[in-house]
C-alpha cells in the first residue's frame, strides 16, 4: 500500500510547490518595493526642510517664529507637491498636490504680509519654541520610520501625513501662546484643511497601498 500512495502523493507536492513558486511570482511582481531614504527625493525635501528650519534664528516671540517657520514649512510640502506633479501617476494625488499648493502659497503670501508689519514683541514666550520643535521632531521620526517605496503617489500620501500634522501640532500651539489674531487665524484654518486632508490621504492609502 504504501508503495501503490508514494508516487501520487510525491507527485501532488511537487506540484503544490510548483503552484506555491508561480503565485509567489505573480505576488512579487504587485508587492511592495522598499527604496532607501537617502535615494528618494521626497525625503531628501524633507530633510533639507527641517535644516533650514533648524537653523532658523528663534526671537521666542511665537507669533514672529510660527510665521517665519511656517513659510518655511510650506516651502517644503509646496516642492513635494511639485514632485508629485511631476513624477505622480494618480489622478487624485495630483488633484491634491495641486490644491497644497494653491493653499500654501496663499498662506505664505498671508505670513509674509505678516512679517513686515511685526517687531518682536515681549514678554518671550520660549514655551512656543518648545513645542514647535518637538512638533518637528515627532516629524522626522515619523518620516524616517516610513516604509519608502519609490512609487510617487504612495510615499506623497505618506510623507505629507506627517508634514501635515506638525503643522497642526504647531498651529494649536500658536492658538495656544499667540497674542495675534492674524497668526491665529491663519493656524486654525491650517488645522481645519490639513486634517481634511490627512483624512484623504489615509483613505487613499487604504485602497491603493499595494501591499
Amino acid at each position: 500500500m504504501k508503495k501503490h500512495f508514494r508516487l501520487p502523493l510525491l507527485a501532488l507536492l511537487l506540484a503544490s510547490a510548483s503552484l506555491a513558486a508561480t503565485s509567489c511570482s505573480k505576488d512579487d511582481s504587485d508587492s511592495l518595493k522598499v527604496q532607501a531614504h537617502e535615494q528618494n527625493t521626497m525625503m531628501t525635501i524633507m530633510h533639507d526642510m527641517m535644516k533650514m528650519m533648524d537653523g532658523m534664528a528663534k526671537t521666542q516671540d511665537p507669533d514672529q517664529d510660527y510665521s517665519m517657520m511656517m513659510v518655511m514649512h510650506h516651502q517644503g510640502a509646496i516642492k513635494m507637491a511639485q514632485e508629485e506633479l511631476k513624477n505622480g501617476k494618480d489622478t487624485q494625488m495630483r488633484d491634491l498636490a495641486t490644491r497644497i499648493i494653491a493653499a500654501q502659497q496663499a498662506e505664505i503670501t498671508q505670513f509674509n504680509a505678516f512679517l513686515a508689519g511685526h517687531r518682536v514683541e515681549t514678554p518671550l514666550v520660549p514655551a512656543f519654541n518648545t513645542r514647535q520643535m518637538m512638533a518637528m521632531d515627532k516629524m522626522m521620526r515619523a518620516n524616517d520610520l516610513r516604509v519608502i517605496t519609490g512609487n510617487t503617489d504612495r510615499d506623497f500620501a505618506q510623507l505629507m501625513q506627517d508634514h501635515h500634522q506638525s503643522a497642526i501640532e504647531t498651529s494649536q500651539a500658536i492658538l495656544d501662546l499667540g497674542r495675534h489674531m492674524e497668526t491665529k487665524a491663519l493656524g486654525q484654518q491650517i488645522i481645519d484643511s490639513q486634517m481634511m486632508e490627512i483624512k484623504e490621504m489615509q483613505e487613499w492609502l487604504l485602497k491603493n497601498k499595494g501591499y
